[in-house]
């Protein structure tokens, strides 16, 4: 192998425990005020304006970045606690958790300085969203395959083509997007590539929602045509954005979202079971929390590897890998257990509920933030098996 694979032993410290105090002290009273019912996954008011505003007035938005910023300079382990127990909450986090996750650090380590003063104090206050623009039409997972052209012009570029699979475009203020600037090389298809901010909601761009079967729209199809980007607005090197971008995806694959976006299911079969379930369910839930507990001791460490300055790409991808896939057949395995839930336990209809639900978003998340065929290659590379 060429590389070491490591899952640093992490524990979070007692300061974790008390911001998880905070965090769940003020979710329950923003549930409690009605701005969102954590039983209800299938909402249609994922976008919360004014929950955004608060989060950020809480400083749990761009908790490690710079004070300069509007930062906390807090570390990424505060910052997993508080995305774990949104998560765990159904909090309506859409208009604020990509630019958190991972827009905001990449604007921070290429962006120029008076775009950072401008766009990352709004972040951390959850007053913008973003998108990112990297899948494309008949290019499946292939993030090299990228045909949507980013043309020299006088100040800046002309991008013509379309993104597709793009999450949140409908109501992102920006994007950061990968762009074709040149055609890869024989010996390196991945030349070519560089990575833009795009300010949305502008001439030349078309955002066309795409359903899903749940009956939402959330992902939506992107089409450029002569949309102007000044050149200020170029992230990093040109041609090179291949390498910004598997560092960037390290934010996006390794946090509990990757592993809790159906876990409302076992926790209302825990409620359905009662305190005293039978053989079978209690061996079931069990094993379900096992497999959870060690897919959020990997989560962990990779956090604090992050916290340590390390790019723990192939880790990420491993937990994305796990835990994507445990998440899409948890409704599943949750079903069949339901199955002995006596008919008259007073949340069935939620459980059943919640259940439809997710059966039917769980397809989604093997593909968005990587297939687990591409994730598998890129474990692969990392241990030098291909």
């Amino acid at each position: 192998m060429t590389a070491a694979l490591r899952f640093d032993p992490i524990r979070l410290p007692e300061k974790c425990e008390q911001l998880r105090k905070e965090v769940r002290a003020f979710l329950a009273e923003e549930i409690a005020a009605g701005t969102f019912d954590p039983h209800k996954p299938n909402r249609e008011d994922t976008d919360v304006p004014e929950f955004s505003r608060k989060v950020g007035a809480r400083g749990w938005l761009g908790m490690t970045w710079p004070k300069k910023y509007g930062g906390q300079e807090r570390s990424f382990l505060e910052r997993y606690v508080v995305t774990e127990e949104m998560r765990v909450a159904n909090a309506p986090t859409r208009r604020f958790f990509v630019a958190d996750r991972q827009s905001g650090p990449v604007l921070l380590k290429y962006a120029p300085e008076h775009i950072k003063m401008d766009i990352l104090p709004r972040i951390c206050r959850g007053e913008i969203c973003f998108a990112i623009g990297m899948s494309e039409p008949n290019s499946g997972s292939d993030l090299f395959a990228a045909k949507t052209r980013a043309t020299k012009t006088d100040g800046g570029y002309l991008i013509n083509g379309t993104k597709i699979w793009t999450s949140s475009a409908h109501i992102a203020d920006y994007m950061i997007a990968i762009f074709r600037t040149s055609p890869p090389t024989k010996e390196n298809r991945r030349h070519g590539l560089t990575q833009f901010l795009v300010k949305m909601k502008q001439p030349g761009i078309k955002v066309n929602p795409i359903g899903q079967i749940t009956g939402q729209y959330e992902f939506n199809e992107v089409v450029f045509t002569d949309f102007f980007v000044p050149d200020d607005h170029v992230l990093g090197e040109v041609d090179g954005a291949w390498k910004q971008a598997t560092s960037e995806l390290a934010y996006e694959r390794s946090g509990p979202e990757r592993f809790l976006e159906t876990y409302y299911v076992l926790t209302e079969l825990v409620r359905a079971v009662g305190p005293d379930p039978d053989t079978r369910s209690a061996e079931g839930i069990g094993r379900l929390v096992a497999q959870l507990h060690t897919m959020r001791r990997m989560s962990v460490s990779v956090a604090g590897m992050l916290q340590a300055g390390k790019e723990p790409v192939v880790e990420a991808s491993i937990v994305k890998d796990i835990g994507t896939v445990w998440e899409q057949q948890l409704p599943h395995r949750v079903r069949d257990l339901a199955a002995f839930v006596e008919e008259t336990a007073t949340n069935r209809e939620t459980l059943e509920r919640q259940l439809d639900f997710a059966i039917k978003t769980a397809p989604k998340l093997t593909i968005q933030g990587g297939t687990t065929e591409v994730l598998r290659g890129i474990i692969a590379r990392g241990l030098g098996l291909r």
